[in-house]
């Protein structure tokens, strides 16, 4: 599901290893990539081999997205925006009176209320398809892992320890490009779709979680692989399309000027895992370009 697909671009890590070195093909020094998880605490950076070393080696970050921009009052603002539908567009008026009936069950279930209530009609109600589809995707979440404080960032912390060093910490990305790509690249009538695709498939939306939350931590590689790979076989599938757009793409764009970045410096990059694997996943692009990839043990 393209839901899932959102989750796991932050989850996936291949060969049981979440942290590589980068060296070769005329690098002066090596460089490093380690595979997030946005919702993985940041106590987990304790049990990653050698990340203090290679965070110390390295002379500057580089993630998907600087987030000190994007915590910017003009930025934040940009996404809030982007996260709510038209004026005077609600969601009762996109879904038919059934599909609310269905959507107020699964928020009845994970909070304990749902549409008919003012407040949250107020609060939810005026939200885009897609922004409700991830807003109940973290409350699936926190539900099973209540401990979970999703005001520490797992992808943020690396940025904070670099920039506590005196490093530079750069992006990607921009946020007016995230917001084009994760949050207005959908047409309104699929994310209705993809909102109705979680509603409808909820059992199996947990049990994924459940799965990439467990070979995650375990670093199970082949576990999350099949698991990313994992259908419906319906319309709730992503597409080639929307896989491209979301993974592929941004792949291809940072593979094009990660060699200029990490001759010049040595360069600790930190993006969702989901953009490690595969035949078109960073580390295989590395390779083909002829750098060196291993595992840091």
């Amino acid at each position: 599901m393209l839901t899932l697909a959102l989750v796991l671009t932050a989850a996936l890590n291949v060969n049981a290893q979440l942290l590589y070195k980068i060296s070769g093909n005329g690098l002066e020094k090596p460089s490093y990539i380690i595979g997030t998880y946005h919702l993985a605490p940041v106590s987990f950076t304790d049990s990653i081999p050698g990340l203090k070393e290679a965070l110390n080696a390295a002379e500057q970050e580089y993630g998907e997205l600087d987030m000190s921009d994007m915590m910017s009052a003009e930025n934040t603002q940009k996404m809030q925006a982007a996260m709510m539908l038209p004026e005077g567009q609600t969601l009762d008026k996109l879904l038919t009176e059934e599909q609310m009936t269905r959507l107020n069950g699964m928020m009845k279930t994970l909070m304990g209320m749902d549409m008919t209530n003012p407040m949250i009609a107020q609060q939810l109600g005026k939200m885009t398809p897609k922004a409700l589809t991830l807003q109940m995707s973290l409350l699936m979440y926190l539900k099973k892992n209540p401990n979970f404080n999703p005001m520490q960032s797992f992808d943020s912390y690396f940025q904070e320890v670099m920039a506590g060093a005196g490093k530079p910490v750069k992006g990607f990305e921009t946020v007016d490009f995230q917001v084009n790509v994760l949050l207005k690249g959908t047409p309104m009538e699929r994310q209705v779709e993809n909102l109705m695709c979680m509603v409808d498939n909820q059992e199996w939306q947990e049990m994924m979680v459940d799965k990439i939350v467990s070979a995650f931590f375990s670093q199970d590689m082949k576990a999350i692989e099949a698991a990313f790979d994992e259908k419906l076989n319906n319309s709730c599938d992503d597409t080639p399309e929307e896989r491209d757009r979301l993974i592929y793409n941004r792949n291809a764009n940072w593979l094009k000027v990660m060699p200029q970045i990490m001759k010049e410096k040595s360069t600790f990059f930190a993006v969702g895992a989901g953009h490690l694997v595969g035949e078109k996943g960073v580390l295989a692009g590395l390779k083909k370009a002829g750098y060196t990839v291993e595992g840091v043990k």
